[in-house]
């Protein structure tokens, strides 16, 4: 339970960690960002991940740019290193309630008091609640890498397992949300509070969207689901239709969490009630 050998350095800000990298990359080294570091250092204990050198970005949370929440009408900006916690006691608007709703999933309480937006999005673990509310709500994560910024779709950030299309090179910087949902909803089950989902459900009655975590190696859209709530009124019959829909829909695993028969009923009973109380969080508009 102990981690591998590793050097340790410490950015004092995001050019200095783009300069760590870079120096690191250049020698040989494979290093790996340590945000909040509740996912990373686990894995690390395990032996599942072995960076030879580890870049902390803790003091990146003295920079106002990457620890702000600011929303405007119906856009949302979240530094990459603003908290769970912050998130879920920053009393968003309607449009964007759900971000807060769901921070309840994530861990315990220490573990959302460090844990970070951008890490858990480069993260990119198929269940993580911040993976599938970035499908959800087409939510944009910016990356900054040496002489160039990007902006990456969330259409188009999740590869696979842990694997994103952030580069090596680049630090994340802040996540962009232009798309409010009143009537959204995540759900998950997971066999103890805190412990990772085994399914989690994201639903949208206002764009008709529905993301599971934990059916594939990374989170995904259902676009059968997606199909039985296109242009339909909703209500229950429709919701445990788009349940069904969703459960047929999907080719999960077997693991020692649960076979993949056992996923698609709580697929199928996640859906239904992610819908269920979307519908009544928006006042059944």
């Amino acid at each position: 339970m102990k981690p591998a050998a590793f050097e340790y350095h410490r950015a004092h800000d995001v050019a200095d960690a783009l300069g760590l990298l870079a120096g690191l990359a250049a020698r040989g080294r494979e290093p790996k960002l340590l945000a909040g570091g509740q996912s990373l250092l686990p894995m690390m204990n395990f032996r599942l991940a072995r960076p030879s050198d580890l870049v902390d970005l803790g003091r990146l949370r003295e920079l106002p740019e990457l620890t702000a929440i600011e929303q405007t009408g119906a856009r949302l900006r979240l530094g990459a290193m603003v908290t769970h916690r912050q998130v879920e006691l920053a009393g968003l608007g309607a449009g964007f309630a759900v971000l807060s709703r769901a921070m309840r999933y994530v861990g315990h309480l220490p573990i959302r008091s460090r844990g970070t937006v951008g890490g858990s999005l480069v993260h990119g673990d198929a269940t993580a609640e911040w993976c599938l509310l970035a499908l959800l709500l087409d939510a944009v994560v910016v990356a900054e890498g040496p002489g160039r910024r990007r902006e990456i779709p969330a259409s188009e950030m999740f590869h696979g397992f842990y694997t994103t299309a952030v580069e090596p090179d680049e630090v994340v910087t802040q996540v962009r949300f232009t798309r409010p949902s009143p009537r959204a909803e995540l759900t998950e089950f997971a066999r103890r509070a805190g412990d990772f989902a085994t399914v989690a459900a994201a639903v949208s009655l206002d764009d008709g969207r529905v993301v599971l975590g934990g059916v594939a190696p990374a989170p995904i859209r259902v676009p059968e689901a997606e199909e039985v709530l296109a242009g339909a009124e909703p209500g229950p019959d429709l919701f445990a239709a788009c349940g069904r829909a969703a459960a047929e829909a999907i080719d999960p695993p077997s693991d020692a969490a649960g076979s993949a028969d056992y996923r698609r009923a709580l697929t199928r009973t996640l859906v239904t009630r992610s819908l269920t109380r979307a519908w009544q969080n928006g006042g059944n508009a």
